[in-house]
């Protein structure tokens, strides 16, 4: 660990030379007969900054002021760009270099960090809040902490920075072993130089490390650099997030080294000149500059590296384990017991247990399917073209193909390709093999913290022959396994797969006692070659074993479709001609083939065949409401039109075309304990990506990069401001893989969609779109699913309002089943005839137009336009009320005339009367006798001689008033012939 060169600092070099030179102008004046003479322990030496031409000065400086007198006069020091080599250090009275004694080391031109029982000298840590929005959090405590061989970053949501200033005299490096084991903690790394520079913002982050410490290298430039190590913890999904640790920081091209530093205890250097210190092997310890190793006592033992040895505990039946010994050729294998190495416990105790027998005789079981058991009693592949169960290969019959792949079942000796392992708080790897007949078990590490590690690697994969290639299914391959837990308290059992080994990412977890029980991972990408199953007893650091009895076991793995895999069986294949090289021939798309005869086979219109093997007419799986088949026939998509019955036995006609590409949309913010903001960024692609975008959610902190992509997707997002560069998008998961049905039902094919989430007032049904992810997880055994609600908004705004239930904030509320509510001008019917009015106006000077308006409340959108305004030629009112009185005035008059024309005749008949009356009176029952001969039959002689005198209307009154009689009755003058004659005359 350094201690005064590590306490140097360059930039306070001028203000020592400036008090020296004042100290010596001051020294003539001042009182120094009572100052003793300086020895040279009161004293040391230092160097002043240099100069423009590369020069220094070596001068002395008094560790405490005013102590002594007769400092060593200043010298000119060495060259600025002098420095020794990894072993020596600078001796500052001779100005040469010196090989470091035993028991100590230097790195020359560099310092080493490699003991943290505290923060060494010149490292500062804190803690800020990076949220965008001013929370109360307190993280004045949220700093990185030292213990003892590394030091750990801070877990409370707080962004924990540790920062270390130096400044190099010639071009360096900085260098330090990293453990990075969870992408729920964001971590980087840069540095700053004297203009406050930061490093590339790509080289910055630091790669996530699966079980392992992983080292992290960069130059640095001359002059002042800032070191800066940031983490920012944000849990969402995991349950416990495991820290960073960081250990081992080594800077070079320092201006010199004054001294060596001594070796930490555990490590010893036996000769001079040494660059390192070298590990105490196990059982043997040493304290701080030990220049040997001592042995511990026979009742007490060490690990590597250790500083002190512990009593031995009394051995258990957790100590050692089982094995098998390969078979002999008798079919035999004997079972063995071996002690766990390194052996820490003793059978000399009371209560100790005493190593079992070995040598006991069993059968072998059986090879693992794919795999023959040869002469020499071991395991080889069937030949290519035949398959076996694990006893007898036998070759495909005519018109199949082999199921390539992996399948183990029986664990009698480890597979080629799997390696079991252990990692212990230094993380350095030791085989350990724990095969045991019909499983493969964990076995107890040195510490309850340490990683039980098992890792499978496959040289990737190849679809066969008779699955037809299609994109809208992207399942490659698949692997599964059985597994089970026992535990006393919190253990853990992961489950990885990545690229390699050292670069795998957590795809499920289980914490505690778990039954037996099997799961299925798919794999979509020829990039996942490795997966590993990695178990701890418990997260705390402990020396003590309280948890050794705590177990995983695997009972069987299997991945389909590996490259160079074996044939664990064989499938029927479509009979037919076939390319050069191929077994055998697929069916079209849309076909499945018969179990017999392996003829192919339409299957019914709007169904889709499963990825695999499509055998049987089961195998043609319907289509949902309103859903087709795409054209490879692997899944049912929409082509965002429907037709859709309404109340009333109407139908109505949707065009969804407008919000068929992939759409993304954020929840409201969510904040950690410590007020990181993040959001839920889900991606929707809703009718189906034939010809489309489909949606997609990414994950751009970790080295693998993943991506997920379907119909609904969903990834955690972090604001730049927590990051710095870019947004942060981490941890994604399709939560919708498979279009169920469209329909304007509340449930279908088992999966609901809650009327109350998304209350309406419309009498317009919602119309929902269910979509199914098949993927189980250990909350979500069936999968999850997710229903939107495209929900008529004909006045909204351009942009669709996408929304989340309100009791459930994160979009769920069991973590399974999602559910959305797109409320958009776009999902209301398209418009037709019905859908508008039409309203005349008044006629005006001869015009009359008729407007075309909108039934109201709008609830249709595109469709039928309304009509342009229609303008005719019409009479106006005016003319119509000349025309009526004109018309009136006529009929008046005409009726006037009628009425006066009618009277006339009623006098006429009144007159007949009376003088028929009169005439009938003179003889009864007699008719009077005609006047004149000439009158002849029909003529009325008395009308014509009634008004042959023509009177006034006045003169007609006045006679008419003269003429009454006495007795109240008017006298009718009844003329005769006689009387006219005399008239005339």
């Amino acid at each position: 660990m350094p201690t005064r060169s590590s306490r140097q600092n360059p930039f306070d070099m001028f203000n020592v030379f400036c008090y020296l030179i004042g100290l010596i102008l001051l020294t003539p004046g001042m009182e120094t007969r009572d100052l003793p003479m300086c020895k040279e322990s009161d004293y040391h030496f230092e160097y002043t900054e240099c100069d423009v031409l590369g020069s220094r000065w070596r001068v002395a400086v008094p560790n405490k002021p005013a102590t002594c007198t007769g400092l060593p006069d200043p010298v000119k020091g060495t060259a600025c760009s002098f420095s020794c080599n990894a072993g020596e250090f600078l001796d500052m009275k001779t100005q040469e270099c010196q090989k470091c004694a035993e028991g100590t080391y230097s790195l020359g031109t560099g310092v080493r960090f490699d003991e943290w029982d505290r923060l060494p000298l010149g490292f500062v840590s804190y803690g800020t809040d990076m949220s965008l929005e001013n929370n109360a959090a307190n993280c004045s405590n949220s700093t990185w902490v030292p213990k003892g061989d590394y030091v750990t970053s801070n877990l409370d949501g707080c962004t924990s920075t540790l920062t270390y200033a130096v400044s190099l005299k010639q071009p360096g490096s900085v260098s330090f072993e990293y453990f990075y084991p969870d992408d729920s903690v964001f971590f980087e790394f840069y540095v700053q130089n004297d203009q406050c520079q930061s490093t590339e913002s790509q080289n910055r982050w630091m790669k996530r490390t699966a079980s392992d410490w992983n080292t992290h290298y960069m130059q640095l430039k001359r002059g002042n650099n800032v070191l800066y190590w940031r983490t920012t913890t944000f849990s969402v999904l995991s349950s416990a997030v495991k820290p960073v640790l960081v250990r081992n920081i080594v800077i070079t091209g320092v201006a010199y080294t004054s001294e060596c530093f001594h070796c930490k205890p555990g490590t010893y250097s036996a000769k001079p000149g040494s660059a390192r210190c070298a590990p105490c092997p196990a059982n043997s310890y040493s304290h701080k500059g030990a220049t040997v190793c001592q042995q511990c006592e026979a009742e007490k033992y060490a690990g590597i590296s250790s500083g002190t040895c512990q009593p031995r505990p009394p051995c258990k039946t957790s100590d050692y384990f089982y094995t098998h010994t390969p078979c002999d050729s008798n079919g035999k294998t004997q079972l063995m017991y071996k002690w766990i190495e390194p052996k820490i416990c003793t059978e000399s105790k009371v209560g100790a247990v005493n190593l079992p027998a070995s040598g006991k005789m069993e059968t072998c079981p059986p090879c693992n399917p794919g795999f023959l058991l040869n002469n020499a009693s071991s395991c080889e592949p069937c030949p290519q073209g035949s398959y076996s169960n694990g006893t007898v290969c036998s070759p495909c019959p005519a018109g199949t193909e082999p199921m390539v792949g992996f399948e183990y079942k029986w664990w009698n000796r480890m597979p080629s390709n799997m390696k079991s392992s252990v990692y212990s708080r230094e993380y350095s790897n030791s085989e350990r093999n724990t095969v045991a007949g019909e499983y493969i078990y964990t076995t107890p590490g040195d510490m309850d913290s340490d990683y039980m590690m098992l890792t499978l690697t496959v040289p990737g994969y190849r679809l066969p022959h008779s699955v037809a290639k299609n994109t809208e299914s992207p399942e490659l391959s698949r692997i599964t396994f059985v597994f089970e837990t026992g535990c006393a308290a919190g253990c853990m059992l992961y489950f990885m797969a990545g690229y390699s080994e050292r670069k795998n990412d957590v795809v499920e977890h289980w914490r505690g006692t778990r039954e037996r029980q099997s799961y299925s991972y798919i794999i979509k990408t020829n990039s996942t070659v490795s997966f590993t199953w990695a178990f701890q007893r418990t997260e705390g650091y402990s020396t003590e074993k309280r948890y050794s009895a705590d177990f995983a076991k695997i009972y069987a793995v299997h991945v389909t479709n590996v490259m160079g895999g074996v044939a664990l069986q064989c499938r029927r294949c479509a009979l037919g001609s076939a390319k050069s090289g191929s077994t055998c021939v697929p069916c079209p798309p849309g076909h499945y083939m018969l179990n017999t005869t392996g003829a192919c086979h339409r299957c019914p219109p709007n169904t889709f065949i499963s990825p695999e093997q499509p055998v049987g007419e089961g195998a043609c799986i319907p289509c949902g409401p309103n859903t087709h088949s795409n054209k490879a026939h692997s899944a049912c998509i929409s082509d965002c039109r429907l037709d859709l019955p309404l109340s009333g036995g109407v139908r109505a006609h949707y065009d969804l075309s407008s919000l068929a590409n992939a759409t993304s949309f954020q929840s409201g913010p969510r904040f950690t304990s410590k007020g990181l903001r993040y959001f839920h960024q889900f991606s929707i692609g809703l009718c189906g990506n034939e010809g489309r975008t489909a949606a997609s959610c990414v994950d751009n902190v970790t080295e693998s990069k993943k991506e997920v992509r379907g119909h609904v997707c969903q990834a955690t997002v972090v604001p730049s401001d927590v990051r710095g560069q870019s947004v942060v998008s981490s941890q994604p998961f399709s939560i919708g893989d498979t279009l169920i049905g469209v329909t304007t039902a509340s449930t279908l094919n088992h999966l609901s969609s809650p009327a109350h989430y998304f209350p309406s007032r419309s009498s317009l049904p919602d119309i929902i779109f269910y979509y199914r992810s098949a993927e189980a997880t250990q909350a979500c055994k069936y999968g999850r699913s997710t229903t939107i609600r495209l929900r008529c908004d004909p006045k909204g705004m351009e942009k669709d309002q996408l929304s989340l239930p309100g009791n459930c904030s994160e979009g769920t509320c069991d973590g399974c089943s999602f559910h959305f509510l797109w409320r958009s001008k776009h999902a209301c019917p398209l418009c037709s005839e019905s859908d508008y009015k039409e309203i005349v106006s008044a006629c005006i000077q001869g015009i009359q137009k008729t407007t075309y308006m909108w039934q109201e409340p709008l609830r249709c959108t595109g469709g039928v336009s309304l009509p342009a305004q229609r303008v005719n030629a019409c009479v106006t009112l005016d003319f119509w009320l000349k025309f009526g009185v004109s018309t009136g005035t006529v009929a008046a008059l005409l009726l006037i005339s009628i009425s006066c024309y009618f009277w006339k005749r009623t006098r006429k008949l009144e007159y007949k009367y009376s003088k028929l009356m009169m005439s009938s009176g003179e003889k009864e029952c007699e008719l009077p006798a005609a006047d004149s001969c000439a009158i002849m039959e029909g003529e009325d002689a008395e009308d014509d001689l009634i008004y042959l005198t023509k009177k006034s209307i006045f003169g007609k009154i006045k006679a008419f008033s003269r003429e009454r009689t006495a007795d109240g009755f008017d006298s009718v003058p009844l003329k005769s012939s006689s009387g006219l004659e005399m008239e005339m005359s």
